[in-house]
């Protein structure tokens, strides 16, 4: 068996995160997604991901195999959804920028990943999260449902001029 676990993300982290970031964009690509086909996320942004304590990495044998953000407060981007949240009041987590390196595809470690961040959030007191996909990007549809999370309609994303829309799920615990 694997050691497996997550860690908050340091400095010396950002090389393999933004190696993981890449093959992440190359994967999106060739699945048809416009998701992460520009800029974003950046060097910058995970950077800022890092000094902000949001950036979170999967450790499996002492390797970088995955990276996520997970912030606590309002998103903007969630300001206005075609749908409703269900949870209006309480605090919330937004999962960001969750990929697993391509070494580690098919090993369902973005399972250990989501399971982890849910945690995480939990011990600091959350209940409720949320996170957004592409509808091309059906394998994050599928860790969302799996993980219980509801769809509560369509928000819109500043990053992607070709398809700025994303289904967007929630979480109450």
């Amino acid at each position: 068996m694997s050691l497996i676990y997550t860690r908050f993300a340091a400095n010396t982290d950002l090389p393999d995160i933004m190696h993981i970031i890449n093959e992440a964009k190359s994967f999106l690509k060739q699945s048809g997604s416009s998701q992460w086909q520009g800029n974003y996320p950046t060097e910058e942004t995970i950077e800022t991901d890092i000094k902000n304590k949001y950036g979170l990495v999967l450790i499996v044998n002492n390797q970088i195999a995955g990276y996520a953000a997970s912030i606590v407060g309002e998103e903007p981007t969630y300001q206005k959804i075609d749908g409703a949240w269900k949870n209006k009041i309480d605090p919330y987590a937004t999962f960001h920028r969750l990929a697993i390196s391509s070494k580690y595809r098919g090993m369902h470690l973005a399972s250990f990943m989501f399971s982890d961040l849910i945690s995480i959030m939990a011990s600091q007191k959350i209940r409720n999260f949320r996170i957004d996909t592409s509808r091309k990007n059906e394998i994050m549809q599928h860790l969302a449902v799996k993980h219980n999370f509801i769809e509560r309609g369509i928000i819109q994303v500043d990053e992607d001029p070709k398809d700025p829309s994303r289904l967007a799920y929630e979480l109450n615990i």
